[in-house]
């Protein structure tokens, strides 16, 4: 061969060019599905973000001494913050279609000033409940100026500008392959309910598709919709059928469709609002550990929003335009510090990995969505049906989105020299100590209960009036 080359071989594999947008996006941020479709993949979203609005009250208002009526209430409050944050979001801050909502992030901080010695001396429950709610709803609002003045100030955008694909390699894979806890744990926990839905969902959205290739949409957009309500009826007939009725209370509650108690608890028609549970009480010590908890969350977000544009087939997202969303998502915490949400506020990883899923990347898609969130939870009757659904049906779910986003960060890979031994010690070094630092301080706390830096200094608790 003229050249001195040799001709590569058929069987050879050869490198795909790499894409800066995704290719076979159905619909993109600006270009919307017909109205019908855009509804029942709102309502998709909405159900997706439902898993974590109702399990974390349900892990957190019995520890405050909160009954159903107050675990009830506080649903509603997420799910109605929840909308109007992502509202927000989709109309002033990234303009990406980013759900808002509830965060495992803060839940270690928010768990530390329920078990403060405080509230310990208060033999009321309710009364327990509102005192530790109004410490935590402090905490947020102090926490929430950390973004507002990192995102509106454009100071995150100095950090944004470092952010090169193969920074965000690390950074977006962590955001998902980091909350593996949640998945197939979950899903053992009832496995007759969570094993079924995780088998049916990757049959349905990856296999069926290729079979059927007249309906191939349908399957790959709505495959959540159909797994779950074949799985929710046969989780229900399991109920009423007494299966549960002779198993140990842990079961039950992960197992049982009619477990929450939430139906006979939530009112017809209830809208939340600001400082419900009495004015906000401040301590510096919690505040500074929200803070915290606000910056891990900040980081958590800048990697799902990159995810969520890389899902979309947006074009690489300015570090001006994540700086804002950043600011809007600081302002969602302060909203929740508010209305007394128990939690504060972040992108909602299983919906950016419901967009790989779905391949629509419509903001009007979130925007329904967000309608949804704010509807029902109005009507709180309606919205409690929804939020009996099992938690191993959705732990099966996230088993699949967390992985879509953690796949998503890899997808940067594309962009980098992977024959540079620099950069395999940035992935490898960067990836190893993600996971590895995070198991130190959990086995850490789980034998001294308490993390590896404990001053056991004390601050001056304020009540705000």
């Amino acid at each position: 061969m003229a050249g001195g080359g040799a001709p590569a071989k058929a069987d050879e594999p050869q490198p795909h060019p790499p894409k800066d947008q995704l290719p076979n996006i159905s619909y993109c941020i600006t270009s919307p599905p017909p109205w019908p479709e855009a509804i029942l993949l709102g309502f998709q979203h909405f159900l997706v973000m439902l898993g974590t609005t109702v399990l974390i009250p349900t892990a957190l208002v019995p520890q405050m001494g909160g009954g159903n009526n107050e675990k009830a209430r506080v649903i509603e409050t997420l799910l109605f913050v929840a909308g109007i944050n992502t509202l927000l979001q989709t109309m002033f801050g990234t303009r990406l279609p980013a759900v808002i909502g509830g965060s495992y992030t803060f839940v270690p901080t928010t768990i530390s000033i329920i078990l403060a010695g405080r509230f310990s001396d208060e033999p009321d429950p309710i009364e327990k409940f509102k005192r530790i709610m109004r410490s935590i709803q402090g905490a947020l609002i102090v926490a929430s100026t950390l973004q507002i003045v990192l995102g509106f100030s454009g100071l995150w955008r100095n950090v944004a500008r470092f952010l090169s694909p193969l920074s965000s390699v690390p950074l977006v894979s962590l955001v998902g392959f980091g909350l593996y806890e949640l998945g197939f744990p979950g899903v053992a926990k009832c496995v007759e309910i969570g094993l079924p839905q995780l088998i049916l969902l990757v049959f349905v959205s990856q296999y069926v598709p290729h079979v059927l290739h007249s309906g191939k949409h349908i399957f790959d957009r709505f495959a959540v919709l159909f797994t779950i309500v074949i799985v929710w009826i046969y989780a229900h007939l399991l109920t009423v059928g007494g299966a549960y009725n002779d198993a140990p209370h842990k079961t039950q509650i992960s197992c049982r469709t009619d477990r929450a108690g939430l139906i006979d608890s939530a009112p017809w028609i209830r809208i939340p609002y600001p400082f419900q549970w009495g004015a906000p009480s401040f301590d510096a010590g919690e505040a500074f550990a929200m803070m915290m908890a606000s910056f891990v969350a900040l980081v958590e977000s800048s990697g799902a929003f990159i995810a969520v544009y890389r899902y979309a087939s947006a074009t690489p997202l300015p570090p001006s335009i994540l700086s804002r969303g950043i600011g809007w998502q600081g302002v969602g915490i302060l909203l929740s510090g508010l209305f007394g949400t128990v939690n504060g506020s972040s992108v909602s990883v299983e919906n950016a990995g419901l967009l790989a899923l779905t391949r629509v990347g419509s903001r009007r898609v979130v925007q329904i969505s967000a309608g949804f969130m704010i509807f029902f939870s109005i009507l709180g009757k309606f919205g409690a049906v929804f939020a009996s659904i099992p938690p191993p049906i959705i732990a099966a779910l996230y088993c699949l989105f967390f992985a879509y986003v953690g796949a998503g960060g890899l997808s940067f890979l594309q962009f980098c020299n992977l024959n540079s031994f620099r950069t395999k010690f940035i992935l490898g070094f960067s990836i190893f100590v993600g996971l590895s630092v995070p198991q130190y301080f959990n086995e850490y706390t789980a034998i001294n209960g308490y993390g590896p830096v404990h001053t056991g200094a004390r601050w001056v608790w304020i009540r705000c009036i």
